[in-house]
């Protein structure tokens, strides 16, 4: 039997036939953020030429500024970006590199993110180095030691997660950037998995790059996210449409703004939506952000110990490397390789037998296969008994 939803899931949209466990890929949008995009898609439509040349500039405004206080970041270098691997790709293929640099990432990294790496490295004669960082980990430094052992003389750039995507890890990140950086190399934080899951303060932390997604935990609109660049780093970074504001005869932060905000016409509705859902999602939960948060990674460590005990196992990280996902190994005896196109077949049985949406991947890298939970606030504890329930009888067959 299926179990009720969360007490907030009357605030979403999601299909109460599916238990839904993974909004860690995509997010979801409750049904009043909807609502507003609607509002601002119908003023847009009434005049879409008084809308964008005019009201959708001091909207847009507004949105960098909330962003900005919500990561306590310098609303000057506040960009943005359809998603993280968009700000990622908008931050490499800008950079000059040369035969011999070395770009570091961590096999835990987002694969599109790496694919990025890779591809301007290849063309440019520099080279990728991948640390490998186990998934099973004691302590901090389990992560923190090899990548800052991999930094070298020729070392131009780092890429780190705030969490990572296929292990769930919250990373150490803010000890990195500051190590790192203390070597002279920059940092590119891929926040994918950054607003509204773990606390950011862009301004203590000072990254040359972070980008990260609002569609994920802050809830906003699919196709919202943000790129930050360090005042040093603005006059050297291009998006990666280059519209008419390349060639504009602008004050450094005009011109700035002016290629940032307008690469071309498009749908300016997720971002300007990201005010709205911050203080929507804000009051749903006693504490506000704190709250969400805290009560996120309550319930994915609770999620987190009902599948160690169904695929008996145990905590692959210490409850400090947990947010509001986690991923645990699934016992697997045969060859680790690409997801099959037609998709996982543990995911496709939980998904087609009993109804769970919840990843199930193959990880070459760690020659592991993982199954990864999330939780947001209109999850309950049910929904994950029910998962190892599911588990527990999957493993019996």
């Amino acid at each position: 039997m299926i179990p009720q939803k969360g007490e907030l899931a009357e605030l979403w949209s999601l299909d109460q036939d599916i238990v839904f466990l993974n909004h860690g890929s995509f997010g979801a949008v409750p049904k009043a953020v909807l609502e507003e995009q609607e509002r601002i898609r119908k003023a847009m439509e009434r005049d879409p030429v008084f809308f964008v040349e005019k009201e959708s500039r001091d909207l847009w405004y507004d949105s960098i500024i909330e962003m900005s206080k919500f990561l306590n970041a310098d609303p000057e270098g506040m960009t943005f970006v359809t998603n993280a691997t968009t700000g990622v790709n908008t931050v490499l293929r800008s950079l000059e590199l040369f035969p011999g640099d070395e770009i570091i990432v961590p096999d835990h990294a987002y694969q599109a993110c790496r694919n990025a790496v890779d591809f301007v490295t290849a063309r440019s004669g520099a080279k990728t180095i991948v640390v490998k960082i186990p998934f099973r980990i004691k302590s901090e430094s389990e992560i923190i030691d090899p990548i800052m052992s991999a930094i070298s003389e020729r070392t131009v750039l780092v890429m780190i997660d705030t969490v990572s995507s296929p292990t769930g890890i919250r990373m150490p990140f803010e000890n990195l950037v500051e190590q790192i950086q203390a070597r002279n190399v920059d940092v590119l934080v891929d926040a994918a998995h950054g607003p509204g899951i773990v606390p950011i303060d862009i301004r203590k932390m000072n990254p040359a790059y972070i980008t990260g997604n609002c569609h994920k935990w802050i809830c906003s609109p699919k196709g919202s996210a943000f790129l930050h660049i360090r005042v040093d780093k603005r006059d050297k970074i291009k998006p990666l449409s280059i519209g008419h504001g390349y060639s504009s005869e602008l004050s450094p932060l005009g011109k700035f703004r002016h290629e940032f905000d307008w690469p071309g016409t498009r749908d300016p509705s997720p971002w300007i939506c990201i005010p709205f859902a911050l203080k929507y999602l804000e009051k749903q939960v006693k504490g506000g952000w704190e709250g969400i948060m805290n009560k996120n990674n309550e319930m994915a460590l609770y999620g987190r110990e009902l599948l160690c005990n169904a695929l008996e196992t145990t905590p692959p990280t210490p409850d400090s490397m947990i947010s509001s996902m986690s991923s645990i190994e699934f016992p697997w005896s045969d060859n680790i390789g690409p997801t099959p196109i037609d998709g996982d077949p543990v995911h496709n049985t939980l998904y087609d037998e009993y109804r769970i949406q919840v990843p199930v991947m193959s990880w070459p890298n760690h020659d592991r296969k993982y199954i990864r939970i999330s939780a947001q606030i209109y999850n309950c504890k049910e929904e994950y008994e029910y998962l190892s329930e599911a588990l527990s009888s999957i493993l019996g067959r």
